[in-house]
C-alpha cells in the first residue's frame, strides 16, 4: 500500500469503528498505536479523545504482559524499543497498572487475521492473551473489537483452549458482527 492508501485505510477505519454503538456510549476504551504494516490508530484515538473518551494505551512490561497509560495526544506517546521486538509507540505518563484495562467499556485489539468464529490471531507473545484472562478474572466484559484490514477477514485461525472470541472486526470496508461472543 502507497502512504496515502494508507492514510486513506486509516481515516475509513476511524469512520467505521466509531459508528460502533459501543464505542459511541464508552466512557473508557483500551486501546493500541499502529505499528508496522497494522491498519492507522492514531486518527481513531484522537477522534475518541475528542469525544471526551478516556483511552489506556498499552505499555510493554518484560514478561510480555501490559499495564496502561492514558493517551493525551500524540505528543504523549514515546517511542520504546523492547530488546530484539520492535519498537512500540507507548503512552509516556503516569502508567495505571495492569489491572487498569479491567475499567473499560471497550478493547480494540491488534490481530494478524480474525476468523468468522471471531477467533483472533495475535502476533504469538500472548500479551492479549493475558489481558482477557484478566478481563474473565475481574469478571469484566468489555466489548472486544479487532481493527484489521479487509483482507486480514479469513475462513479460519487457528485457536486454542485459553483463545476468547471478539464481538466484532472493524476494517476500511465496513463493521462485521462475529457470533463468538
Amino acid at each position: 500500500m502507497t502512504a496515502d492508501d494508507v492514510r486513506k485505510a486509516a481515516a475509513a477505519l476511524a469512520d467505521r469503528a466509531l459508528d460502533l454503538p459501543e464505542l459511541a456510549h464508552a466512557r473508557t476504551v483500551a486501546a493500541y498505536v499502529s505499528v508496522g504494516s497494522e491498519p492507522g490508530t492514531l486518527v481513531l484515538l484522537d477522534a475518541l479523545r475528542a469525544r471526551g473518551v478516556d483511552v489506556l494505551l498499552p505499555a510493554l512490561l518484560p514478561d510480555n504482559d501490559l499495564d496502561w497509560g492514558s493517551y493525551d495526544g500524540e505528543g504523549s506517546l514515546a517511542r520504546i524499543q523492547h530488546g530484539g521486538k520492535m519498537a512500540l509507540f507507548e503512552p509516556s505518563g503516569e502508567r495505571l497498572g495492569p489491572d487498569a484495562v479491567t475499567a473499560a467499556d471497550v478493547v480494540l485489539l491488534p490481530g494478524l487475521a480474525v476468523d468468522g468464529r471471531g477467533m483472533r490471531l495475535g502476533r504469538g507473545g500472548g500479551s492479549y492473551d493475558r489481558v482477557l484472562a484478566r478481563l474473565e478474572r475481574a469478571g469484566a466484559h468489555p466489548a472486544l473489537v479487532v481493527l484489521l484490514y479487509d483482507s486480514e477477514v479469513v475462513a479460519h485461525v487457528p485457536a486454542e483452549a485459553h483463545d476468547r472470541p471478539v464481538r466484532a472486526v472493524v476494517t476500511p470496508s465496513g463493521v462485521r458482527r462475529l457470533p463468538g461472543t
